[in-house]
């Protein structure tokens, strides 16, 4: 049976927009009006308000060949949600602006905000407004997500302190991995095609890179426990590029433990395959939208009983550099490898 292809021009602009935001619901009482005017307006209630804005590109940051549209709705709204957390902050709000071309029908669309609207409902979130536009090169999809916080209790890239803990959710890595077993699955296919990937037992990381979580649970975590942050980052570039980030803004170095770094065992086996470093992976690999984050030593026996974060270092002098201490105890310079969106 064929499928069902409505084409964006029956609908027109003002009807596409229509269509596609008819299921849009409020969970925010900060929402005073969302989309159906030139603008939304927002009541933060005397909070302090964070934004942050990511572009996504099609053949830059994600793939269509496998990557599914409903996934890639999802993942779009949670990089920006993640950027959100990392302030220690809340979101609220997202405005979602797309510019596709002509290949692309209504029930394509449909496919790809029933991502975005699922991973408002998840975290909470309001789409409030956006755009839509022509584009002749693929899709692209721009975000802006907008969050509060309690007065002066947003948290930076540049608070490290001398001896702070460092600290990490979840494990690193996995995203990489998934990304480079989809990678070799596609030029298999496109050389033979026909053929079924193989991904048996591998949906672990194929998930982490293609619908991956915001660390929402972290931040409830820090405010249950009384706890912020000295400073802090999510993981969308690999471990080694933010924790460089940290070190500049606050003028500190660190040191790192390799055998401390979490990373799950499909992660290793997968590594092994690629014949590749598990390390390399946690250290450079990207797109964990893990939590990077500080904090002081006094903290240190609450850290330790949160099953969602590792401590994995220490805050050191400037002068000593950011290092790794290998599982051969031998110190490591860290370097900055990850994604170059510019450069690649």
């Amino acid at each position: 049976m064929q499928q069902k292809r409505t084409e964006i021009a029956a609908l027109g602009e003002f009807g596409l927009i229509d269509h596609l935001t008819e299921e849009v619901e409020i969970y925010n009482a900060s929402t005073l009006l969302g989309i159906g005017d030139d603008a939304a307006v927002i009541d933060s209630f005397g909070k302090q308000m964070v934004v942050s804005t990511d572009m996504l590109v099609e053949g830059v940051h994600f793939d269509l060949m496998y990557m599914p549209l409903k996934h890639l709705g999802y993942k779009s709204v949670i990089v920006n949600l993640s950027d959100i957390y990392a302030m220690n902050a809340q979101p609220t709000q997202i405005t979602v602006s797309i510019a596709i071309s002509n290949r692309f029908s209504v029930e394509a669309l449909d496919e790809f905000y029933e991502g975005i609207h699922f991973a408002c409902k998840k975290y909470g979130v309001d789409l409030i407004g956006g755009d839509t536009t022509t584009s002749t090169a693929g899709l692209v999809i721009s975000i802006t997500a907008i969050g509060e916080v309690e007065d002066n209790k947003f948290v930076t890239r540049k608070g490290a302190q001398l001896h702070d803990l460092i600290c990490v959710t979840g494990n690193l890595g996995a995203a990489y991995m998934g990304l480079l077993l989809l990678e070799r699955e596609k030029k298999i296919y496109l050389e033979t095609p026909g053929l079924q990937p193989d991904l048996e037992n591998q949906s672990y990381i194929v998930e982490r890179i293609l619908k991956p979580e915001a660390k929402k649970d972290m931040i409830a975590w820090f405010a249950n426990h009384q706890i912020t942050p000295t400073a802090m980052i999510d993981i969308s570039d690999g471990l080694s590029s933010e924790i460089l980030h940290i070190c500049k803004q606050s003028e500190v170095g660190c040191m790192l433990y390799e055998e401390k770094l979490p990373i799950h065992e499909q992660t290793r086996l997968n590594a092994e395959k690629f014949n590749i470093a598990a390390t390399t992976a946690a250290l450079n690999g990207g797109e964990d939208y893990e939590l990077l984050f500080t904090i002081n030593p006094k903290d240190f026996e609450k850290a330790s009983n949160c099953p969602l974060m590792t401590i994995i270092g220490h805050i050191t002098s400037a002068e000593d550099g950011q290092n790794l201490i290998t599982n051969g105890n031998n110190k490591v310079k860290l370097t900055a490898q990850g994604w170059n969106a510019i450069k690649n």
